[in-house]
This record gives C-alpha cells, sequence and structure tokens, in this order.
C-alpha cells in the first residue's frame, strides 16, 4: 500500500487528544515534579559545594526524567494504536525493561554522525596546507555546510522524534535503526512533512497555554492584590508561574516575602508551571507516535 498524506495527516491531528489521556498525564506530570525535587537538590548541593553529591541528584533527575518519558510514551503509543492503556505502573515497569532501546539507538546515530564531524574536521585542519589548501577549502566549505545541516534535520525531523516510538512499539535497537535507514534513503520528505505539523500542533498548544497562563496569573495578581488586599508584590505571586523558587527567586534580586502565604504562591504557581510544560509534551509525544504508525501502516 501506497503512502497516503491525507490519511497520514489526519492521524497526526488526532494528536490533539494526548491531554485526554489521564494516565499519560499523571505519569508525565509525576515524573517532572520529581525530576524538579531532584534538580533542586542538585542545586542546594552546589549551594554548599558538595560537587560530587550535586551530580548524583543531577543524574537521577535525568534518569527519572527519561524513564518518565518513555512510560509516558507507552501510554501515548496505546491510545494512538487504539489497544487498551496499560496501567501506569505497568508501564513503568515495560518502560525499564526497554527504554536502554531508546539509548542504544540514539547512541548508535550519534556516533555515525560524530564520524562524519571527524572526517570533516580533518578536512578544514588540513586546509592549512600549502597548496592544496585553498582549492580545499573551497571543497570543503560547501561540503561541510550541507552535511552539519543536513545532519541537524535528520535529527530533529526523523532520529529525535521517532527513535522512542518505535521502540515503544515493540521494536529492538536493531529493528529501529533499520526503520530509520529505511526512512532516510526512501521517505525522508514524507517524514519531515508529517513532523513539521506535529511541531506546529506543539506551538499552536504551547501558544494557547501560555495565553491561559499568563493571561489568567495577570488577572489573579489583580484580584488579589487590589481585590483581596493580599499583601504580596505581584512579581513574587506570579513566580511560580514562570518556574522561580525560592531559590531562583533570591539569585534574581527578589526576597520571599508574605511568610507561608509566600511559599504557598510559589507552590500553586509551580503546580500551574508543571501543567503548561506538560501539556505541549504530551501533543509532542503523541505527534511522534503518529508520525511513526502512519509510515509504518504500510508494514
Amino acid at each position: 500500500m501506497s503512502f497516503q498524506p491525507l490519511s497520514a495527516l489526519s492521524r497526526v491531528l488526532a494528536s490533539v487528544d494526548a491531554p485526554r489521556n489521564l494516565r499519560a498525564l499523571y505519569a508525565l506530570l509525576a515524573g517532572f515534579c520529581l525530576a524538579g525535587l531532584l534538580l533542586a537538590s542538585a542545586q542546594s548541593a552546589v549551594a554548599r559545594g558538595d560537587t560530587l553529591l550535586s551530580a548524583v541528584w543531577l543524574g537521577l533527575a535525568l534518569a527519572v526524567a527519561f524513564f518518565g518519558v518513555n512510560t509516558t510514551g507507552l501510554l501515548l503509543m496505546d491510545q494512538a494504536r487504539g489497544l487498551p492503556i496499560r496501567d501506569p505502573q505497568d508501564a513503568l515497569a515495560d518502560a525499564l525493561r526497554s527504554a536502554h532501546r531508546v539509548l542504544l539507538t540514539l547512541l548508535a546515530c550519534l556516533a555515525l554522525a560524530a564520524a562524519g564531524v571527524a572526517v570533516l574536521a580533518g578536512l578544514l585542519w588540513a586546509t592549512r596546507w600549502p597548496w592544496v589548501g585553498a582549492p580545499l577549502m573551497a571543497v570543503v566549505l560547501p561540503v561541510g555546510v550541507l552535511l552539519l545541516g543536513g545532519l541537524a534535520f535528520i535529527i530533529v525531523v526523523l532520529v529525535g522524534p521517532l527513535a522512542g516510538p518505535a521502540v515503544w512499539a515493540g521494536q529492538r535497537s536493531s529493528g529501529v535503526l533499520a526503520f530509520l535507514r529505511r526512512r532516510l534513503r526512501h521517505g525522508l520528505p514524507e517524514t519531515a512533512l508529517l513532523m513539521a505539523a506535529v511541531y506546529l500542533l506543539v506551538a499552536l498548544t504551547t501558544a494557547a497555554v501560555s495565553f491561559v497562563v499568563v493571561t489568567g496569573g495577570k488577572l489573579l495578581a489583580g484580584l488579589a492584590i487590589l481585590g483581596a488586599g493580599i499583601e504580596l508584590p505581584a512579581r513574587q505571586l506570579l513566580a511560580g508561574l514562570t518556574g522561580l523558587g525560592p531559590r531562583s527567586l533570591s539569585a534574581n534580586g527578589v526576597a520571599l516575602e508574605g511568610g507561608n502565604l509566600g511559599q504557598a504562591a510559589l507552590i500553586g504557581g509551580g503546580v500551574v508551571f508543571a501543567l503548561a510544560l506538560v501539556l505541549p509534551t504530551l501533543v509532542w509525544l503523541r505527534g511522534c507516535c503518529a508520525v511513526y504508525l502512519a509510515l509504518t501502516e504500510d508494514d
């Protein structure tokens, strides 16, 4: 069966229903919140001068975020395939067993890209030689621009978005690499078109969420300070909406006021910030799953 652009595009546009998957929303929100707490611990360790402990906290934060994304991806792949959505704890167990395939695939692709960059660097170094330097530069410059730009393009529209969904659909690392090679050789334009639609959906979702958060935050600040007489600066009241905590607030030169009320405002704003971050991420992950399924419909 040949590639059907309209059918594939409709499948991708259906990704806007990702926030309806409450199990995926819960998994991603829990993972991001836990990773944020670990990052805060890493910042505290840095402030105390404990570099080793900071590195440990940072590594744990990255691991939690990575497995959280893979857990969410498995739940969204169930939704995209029209299958019963598994429980989050089952998805987490499956992610712990299979997420290493994503890492292996990405490392293999990055190794190939690094080899090409190393060859290019060697050719650039060779342009310092007399006699051959100038003619070599005339060749290396356009080749290098196309090579580096092409690698960046392939990572953004092919490797980065589709390695995870291929694993979540049950592929092993070798199968994922074969899929990526096949799409690179025979289907890169179609893949780029579908991923462009996904990025557009994510941009529109981000714009809508940002409008709601910014507008609602400013109206609430006016209501709280002018209407209810809450004695908190507007900047502090809205700081949590931008992801700032007490330490970050102090680093920006703003003293934490209001005692428990100020702390509660930061916590509440942080919840809104986490939701604003999670919703576009859900749409992106769901869109990547849809693109993978659309591209593998023939199989």
